[in-house]
């Protein structure tokens, strides 16, 4: 029988993700295949969990942490925990890299949501756009989300669709905006220097 865990009250069979086909993406104590970009703070702490913060003396607009490699058509699953009235948000197919997301060259015009897709996370963040939005397009079903506690997200990234799931219910899907990047890297956000975000069992299981 497989064994069960919970994430935010709500019990998952856990799945043998290496047989399943699954990679991880956060690989020991370090970030090989991830480069930071702009002014974030990002730790692989020893049980594997991955701890990002910034520093408020220092700290400007956005920073993010991408992966080095492209990804076309994938699910990807992870956990994430967020501080109380904090941001985060997950790219996909943003090939500018958050180039315009910080520093001298800052864009709020062409942030990641605006180049590729962004997966909204928040808790309580004042936005109209809950946990498992497509940033800009689709609003998530609300009160999936377990605030203050560890929540699972699955997206599935596809070339006609993307879908996101919060602890296994779906609470968003858009076909994607005509003209868009249909492939890219895979990002993780610090919103502002409030942020303090922590994500574990990053995985990735691509579709070819």
């Amino acid at each position: 029988m497989r064994a069960l865990f919970r994430i935010a009250g709500l019990s998952i069979a856990a799945v043998p993700f290496a047989a399943a086909g699954w990679t991880d993406l956060i690989h020991g104590k370090g970030l090989d295949g991830w480069e930071k970009i702009g002014q974030g703070i990002w730790t692989v702490m020893r049980d594997g969990t991955l701890v990002g913060q910034r520093d408020l003396a220092t700290a400007e607009h956005q920073a993010w942490l991408y992966t080095r490699k492209n990804y076309g058509q994938y699910d990807l699953r992870l956990e994430y925990w967020l501080r109380a009235g904090g941001n985060s948000g997950i790219s996909i197919r943003d090939t500018s890299r958050a180039q315009y997301a910080h520093g001298a060259q800052w864009n709020p015009e062409k942030t990641p949501s605006h180049i590729g897709y962004e997966i909204q996370l928040s808790n309580g963040y004042k936005d109209v756009y809950p946990s498992g939005s497509v940033y800009l397009f689709a609003k998530a079903k609300p009160g999936v989300q377990t605030d203050n506690e560890w929540n699972q997200l699955d997206v599935e990234s596809r070339d006609d669709a993307i879908r996101v799931k919060v602890n296994g219910q779906l609470v968003s899907e858009f076909a994607g905006e005509p003209g868009r990047p249909k492939a890219g890297p895979i990002g993780l956000q610090l919103h502002d220097k409030n942020t303090l975000v922590m994500f574990r069992n990053v995985r990735i299981r691509e579709i070819r």
